[in-house]
């Protein structure tokens, strides 16, 4: 069991507590992103519903519905994107349509975002008319992609048309759900209804409830939670999955077995690349670059729109602050010299802080996916690289203001789903003032 979870401590306390027979009734798996959280999960599902030894390669019908995710007695919610795990499966199967582990890699991770629509949970949801017919679209795609041979061929040799077209069909499905679909907020209609689901009857041995990023929940879906786990079903496990421990609730804390999971080695990290995703060490160096290198927002994408922005930032700033007749911080010169030429010569000259927000998001085709969070990460690391080299005591003090407002806007953004455009706008706004006024030491 937990063979296909690599170099991670967490699992080896979960099996000996399985063995054991000390499984606790709920859990908090907790740690980095990509360090297996989600793939431990469905692998405790099966684990406890499995007739036999609980192999991966288990020929139980439970085991076999568990490995395609769609057994009755599993039921996942919480918000995630799964647009780069898409559409990184599918550009390997695609490389590799003749693999049955690839068709194999690409349907599941089809079926991870698939699952977060089940019935259960949609049921009288107002979000549902909106999503429904993509929903029916996926559902056939992936019935008719599991129908097809990947060893079809025409008659030159090439790849079969028709098993492109429906993989791009399912990839075109998927992000619209993956985009559309899902809030950013777990809402208390699904806790409600998960927690009915969990107290009715397993078809098999045991039922799984898997809450993914469940920090995040507004009170009232806190408050519902709280109430199944204080008298949890016999019949269930319930996982909770979070970045870090400190973000749930203490009341909720205190009825969940800790499980902590690490960031890998590097070694660990080319392991699960080769062994999973079927690259080698020299196509990517981590899980995280490798994922983030198939979404529009890519970090490979994203620098020279941060360097862009950086730069003109600077202008703007060092245009108020020579109005006002003091002296430009070095510190800004740096900046502006150090990233002048990482943008394509197209980049427009921006003087004015509402023009750079338009621009930025014309630019950034308005932050799709969980993009906006790794662009402000990416000017923070780029700041941060000037700070260390220049070793300015005014660039360290501008640097941890730079830090405090960007945590804000991806807080505005992430957790309380503000749009982009406010909350770039308050940045700029934030950053140009305490620039022009010298806050910064």
């Amino acid at each position: 069991m937990f063979e296909n979870i690599i170099e991670q401590g967490a699992v080896s306390q979960l099996r000996d507590d399985i063995n054991c027979g000390r499984c606790a009734p709920s859990m908090l798996f907790y740690g980095p992103p990509n360090t297996g959280k989600g793939s431990a999960a469905l692998e405790l599902a099966r684990v406890i519903s499995c007739e036999n030894d609980a192999s991966w390669k288990c020929s139980c019908p439970s085991c076999g519905r568990h490995r395609i995710l769609s057994h009755d007695d599993l039921l996942i919610l919480g918000k995630k994107s799964f647009a780069a795990e898409i559409n990184a499966c599918c550009s390997i199967f695609l490389r590799k349509d003749n693999s049955q582990s690839a068709k194999f890699l690409f349907f599941r991770s089809l079926r991870k975002l698939q699952m977060r629509f089940s019935p259960v949970l949609m049921e009288d949801d107002p979000k549902f008319a909106k999503i429904s017919s993509v929903l029916q679209s996926l559902d056939e795609g992936l019935n008719e992609f599991l129908s097809i041979s990947t060893e079809s061929e025409d008659q030159t040799g090439t790849r079969s048309s028709t098993l492109e077209k429906i993989c791009n069909s399912l990839v075109k499905d998927a992000l619209f759900l993956d985009e559309e679909g899902m809030g950013s907020l777990i809402p208390v209609g699904q806790i409600r209804k998960a927690s009915y689901w969990c107290r009715l009857a397993p078809s098999g041995k045991k039922k799984t409830l898997i809450i993914e990023n469940a920090q995040d929940m507004r009170d009232e879906s806190r408050n519902s939670l709280l109430k199944l786990l204080e008298e949890p079903p016999l019949n269930v496990s319930i996982v909770l999955t979070a970045l870090r421990r400190e973000t749930i609730m203490p009341t909720i804390l205190s009825r969940l077995r800790p499980y902590r999971f690490l960031k890998r080695s590097e070694e660990g990290e080319k392991e699960v690349l080769r062994r999973v995703f079927q690259v080698s060490s020299d196509e990517a160096k981590s899980i995280s670059t490798y994922l983030d290198s198939f979404l529009a927002g890519s970090e490979e994408k994203l620098y020279p729109l941060a360097a862009w922005f950086i730069v003109s930032l600077a202008r703007i700033s060092s245009l108020s602050i020579k109005k006002s007749n003091r002296d430009i911080p070095q510190f800004l010169t740096a900046l502006g010299e150090r990233y002048s030429q990482a943008y394509a010569p197209d980049f427009e000259r921006i003087v004015k802080s509402a023009n750079l927000v338009k621009a930025l998001l014309e630019k950034s085709g308005n932050f799709e996916g969980d993009s906006f969070s790794l662009f402000l990460k990416l000017c923070l690391e780029m700041a941060s690289c000037v700070a260390r080299e220049e070793n300015d005591p005014q660039f360290t003090a501008f640097n941890s203001i730079l830090k405090k407002y960007i945590g804000e806007a991806v807080t505005a953004v992430d957790v309380l789903n503000q749009s982009t455009a406010l909350a770039l706008e308050a940045l700029v706004y934030k950053l140009k003032t305490a620039l022009t006024r010298g806050q910064y030491g």
